[in-house]
């Protein structure tokens, strides 16, 4: 069974640092694109970031180029989300997903606040 699992939210000051795991099972994140989005409250999800499977080829929203950084541990089947210089904005809940056979797989969310 297909699982994804996010920890490491949590309260931050302006212009700090967090970072999100993504704990996977039941697949083998290393054959994959995985992917971390986020939805503030009243607003749609939006795509943060993508790692791809072949190459880790990485891939970032605008908003958040240059100060998020994802990366995959294929060993400990594991993703991560670096978010360094946050900022209120930046509040929301993030999800990890993948899609297998055409089928998206998401987790419960990890809420992330920034207070200013």
């Amino acid at each position: 069974q297909v699982q994804l699992v996010e920890s490491g939210g949590g309260l931050v000051q302006l212009g700090g640092s967090l970072t999100l795991s993504c704990t996977a099972s039941g697949f083998f994140i290393g054959s994959y694109a995985m992917s971390w989005y986020r939805q503030a409250a009243g607003k749609e999800r939006e795509l943060v970031a993508s790692i791809l499977d072949i190459g880790g080829t990485t891939d970032y929203a605008d908003s958040v180029k240059g100060r998020f950084t994802i990366s995959r541990d294929n060993d400990r089947n594991m993703v991560y989300l670096q978010m360094d210089s946050l900022e209120p904005e930046d509040s929301a809940v993030y999800y990890c997903r993948t899609k297998i056979l055409l089928k998206p797989y998401w987790g419960r969310g990890t809420q992330v606040t920034v207070s200013s």
